[in-house]
């Protein structure tokens, strides 16, 4: 995989770890956000077209997505691959289109392309002054060798996108030509491009 922009800075994207897992095993092709706390007096805006995941933990995630689709139930969050004190970007993604949602009815469409529960997606959209959700149909690439990064101050908050250091770790540009771009077992919303 190659950037083609010179001049591209890399930046990372915060996501769920159950998220991530699903873009990269093809149940996934939509991500949608209504946006942190702290992004600012616009709200959420895909400001970047291609970006690494930054894959979130916490538990309660698994009681937020239907269940796996193999049938066996509740989902599990994947051991982590990075060190204690470091986290591993594994995941890169590129949009193929981006917007904002206000019919719930449309937002309903979008439902086999994600495995987020109707609940929280119900949430996310009914939260704040205006009703509605942002989207980004996206095709996701799995590094071959994860980019593993020490765990910083800079990551943390509730926000959405931050820089990431470039030459660090080996750089992201030898990590990134690993990366072998994911098929989508589930298709993408084509209506929507």
């Amino acid at each position: 995989m190659e950037i083609t922009d010179p001049n591209w800075k890399p930046v990372a994207f915060k996501e769920w770890q159950l998220i991530s897992d699903a873009l990269i095993s093809g149940e996934q092709s939509v991500i949608l956000r209504k946006g942190g706390i702290s992004e600012g007096k616009e709200g959420f805006q895909w400001i970047h077209d291609q970006f690494f995941l930054y894959p979130s933990l916490f538990h309660e995630q698994v009681k937020q997505v239907k269940p796996a689709s193999d049938g066996g139930g509740e989902r599990h969050l994947s051991e982590p691959i990075a060190p204690e004190g470091s986290v591993a970007f594994s995941v890169y993604v590129e949009t193929l289109k981006t917007g904002r949602l206000t019919d719930w009815d449309e937002v309903m469409t979008l439902d086999p392309y994600h495995i987020w529960d109707e609940k929280i997606i119900r949430e996310r959209f009914e939260w704040g002054d205006e009703f509605g959700i942002s989207f980004a149909i996206v095709k996701a690439s799995l590094l071959q060798e994860p980019w593993i990064l020490e765990d910083r101050k800079t990551f943390g908050g509730c926000r959405s996108w931050f820089g990431l250091p470039s030459d660090e770790a080996g750089g992201w540009k030898k990590h990134l030509e690993s990366a072998v771009e994911v098929g989508s077992l589930c298709g993408s919303p084509e209506w929507l491009i």
